[in-house]
């Protein structure tokens, strides 16, 4: 397989997930009631896979981590141009944990999570846009 279809076929799905992610928050978001933490998780995890979709692309090791400040901070080292939407996808890594165990604190409320999710776009479509149109999903 030729070195550019290879790092297609390893970062694509991450986007593929990614989208799949911003999606089902969406979903969620807009469920009578709306299920605020799980759709607050779904859109950490949006960012989480398009900043590791970015990585993959680039061969750069990201490890197994939720942590999007050390994620973003790989990110921005290849590219400094991506430090502003890294910084402010580190926001979300807390919806990594918080809201998906019994005892966890209050939900996020609906203003919180819209604005989760515009987030996660961002990152989506700021990653995407560093890379080949092949690659959107």
């Amino acid at each position: 397989m030729p070195p550019d279809q290879a790092r297609k076929a390893e970062a694509r799905p991450w986007f593929v997930r990614a989208e799949h992610d911003l999606r089902a928050a969406a979903v969620l978001l807009a469920a009578a009631p709306p299920l605020l933490g799980e759709a607050a998780y779904h859109c950490q995890q949006a960012a989480e896979k398009s900043l590791k979709g970015y990585l993959s692309w680039h061969d750069l090791p990201f490890g197994k981590t939720h942590d999007l400040a050390a994620i973003g901070g790989i990110c921005v080292a290849s590219d400094a141009s991506l430090e502003p939407v890294c910084q402010r996808a580190d926001r979300l890594s807390v919806f990594a944990w918080a809201f998906r165990y019994p005892g966890d604190p209050e939900e996020p409320t609906q203003t919180e999570v819209e604005g989760a999710l515009a987030l996660a776009l961002e990152v989506y479509e700021a990653m995407l846009a560093k890379l080949p149109p092949e690659l959107r999903p």
